[in-house]
C-alpha cells in the first residue's frame, strides 16, 4: 500500500508539474498590450517599447505599447483594471499606486491593493532639480536663499498635483521655510518646455531625460535626491549632502496585471522581464546610461514594497497640500 500510495503521489505530481508548465506555456495566447499612462516619448515609454521588442519573440505574439496619459495615470490605470481580455499589462510609476491613493481617496476609480496584482519592480531612480543656465542660484542654499529673499516670487513647474516634482518642492519649501509658486503642468515634457522657454524657475526630471539637456549647457542642475550621487553627474550633489535630507524624489517603473490573470502567468511574465533586463547590454544601455537602479523584484516581494510605500507616502502628500486637478 505504501509502495502504491508512493508511486500515485508520485504520478500526481509529476501531473500538476506538467499541468503548471502547460498553463505556463500556453500564456499568451493572442496580441498582448502593454499600457503606458504617460505621453510617448518620455522614459517609461522608451522602456516599454524596448522589452515590447523583445518578449514578442519569446512569447510567440505581438506585443504592442498603448499609451494613455491623462488625469494622474488614472485614465490607464482605469482601462487596464477593466480589461477582461487575460492580455493586458500596465507599465506605470510609484503615483498610480502610492500617490494617487492619497489624492483621490474613495474617489479613486481602482483599489491599489485589491484590482492589480503586482509582477516585477524594473527600476527605480532619483530625480534632479533643474533650471535655465542664467537662473541665480546654483546650489541649494542659493535657492533658499533666493526665495527668502524674493517671497512668493519663484515658481516651478510640476507635472501634475501630486507628481513627485510637486512633492519633492513642497517638502523642501516645509524644511527651508520658504514660498514659491507651484505651477502644475500635463506631464514632464510640457514642465521642461516651460523652464527651456523661461516661463518658469525650474523643474524636476530624471537623469534619463535630462541629462542630455544638462552636458549640453541648456540647463544646470542643482542638486538631485536619493542617497548618493549619480555616475552620470559626478559632481551633483543630493539634497541630504545640501543640508535637506528629508526632501527626496525617488521614483520607480513597474508592470502590473489586472486580478484574474492566473500566478503561472504572472511568474512567466515576471521570468522573461527579469532575463531582458538583466542581458548586460540592456543594463548598459537602458539602465546605467540612464541614470536607473534595476530592481526585478517579483510579485510577492514588490506588493510588500507597494504596502510600505502606500503608507509612507500619506505624510508626505499631506504635507504638500496636493489636490486633485
Amino acid at each position: 500500500m505504501i509502495r502504491v500510495a508512493t508511486a500515485f503521489a508520485a504520478l500526481l505530481a509529476v501531473s500538476l508539474s506538467g499541468s503548471a508548465a502547460l498553463a505556463q506555456a500556453a500564456w499568451p495566447t493572442k496580441p498582448v498590450k502593454i499600457v503606458v499612462p504617460y505621453p510617448g516619448g518620455g522614459g517609461i515609454d522608451v522602456l516599454g517599447r524596448v522589452l515590447a521588442d523583445k518578449l514578442g519573440p519569446k512569447w510567440g505574439q505581438p506585443v504592442i505599447v498603448d499609451t494613455r496619459p491623462g488625469a494622474n495615470t488614472i485614465i490607464g490605470a482605469e482601462a487596464v483594471k477593466n480589461s477582461d481580455d487575460g492580455h493586458t499589462l500596465l507599465l506605470t510609476t510609484d503615483a498610480t499606486f502610492t500617490i494617487n491613493p492619497h489624492l483621490y481617496g474613495d474617489k479613486l476609480a481602482y483599489d491599489p491593493i485589491k484590482d492589480f496584482q503586482p509582477v516585477i519592480l524594473t527600476v527605480y531612480f532619483s530625480q534632479m532639480m533643474v533650471a535655465l543656465p542664467s537662473f541665480p542660484a546654483s546650489t541649494v542654499a542659493e535657492l533658499v536663499a533666493l526665495a527668502k529673499a524674493q517671497p512668493g516670487k519663484l515658481t516651478y513647474a510640476s507635472y501634475g498635483s501630486g507628481s513627485q516634482s510637486h512633492l519633492a518642492t513642497e517638502g523642501l519649501k516645509a524644511a527651508a521655510g520658504i514660498d514659491i509658486l507651484h505651477v502644475p503642468y500635463k506631464g514632464l515634457q510640457p514642465a521642461m518646455t516651460a523652464v527651456l522657454g523661461g516661463e518658469v524657475n525650474f523643474t524636476w526630471v530624471g537623469v534619463a531625460s535630462g541629462q542630455a539637456n544638462v552636458k549640453a549647457g541648456r540647463l544646470k542642475a542643482i542638486a538631485i535626491g536619493g542617497d548618493k550621487r549619480v555616475a552620470q553627474l559626478p559632481d551633483l550633489p543630493t539634497f541630504k549632502e545640501s543640508g535637506y535630507p528629508t526632501v527626496d524624489s525617488n521614483a520607480w517603473f513597474g508592470i502590473f496585471a489586472p486580478k484574474g490573470i492566473p500566478r503561472a502567468a504572472i511568474d512567466r511574465i515576471h521570468k522573461d522581464v527579469a532575463e531582458i533586463m538583466a542581458d548586460p547590454a540592456m543594463q548598459e544601455k537602458e539602465v546605467a546610461a540612464k541614470g536607473y537602479n534595476w530592481s526585478g523584484a517579483g510579485p510577492d516581494e514588490f506588493a510588500a514594497f507597494i504596502r510600505k510605500e502606500l503608507a509612507d507616502r500619506a505624510a508626505v502628500v499631506r504635507i504638500s497640500g496636493a489636490k486633485p486637478e
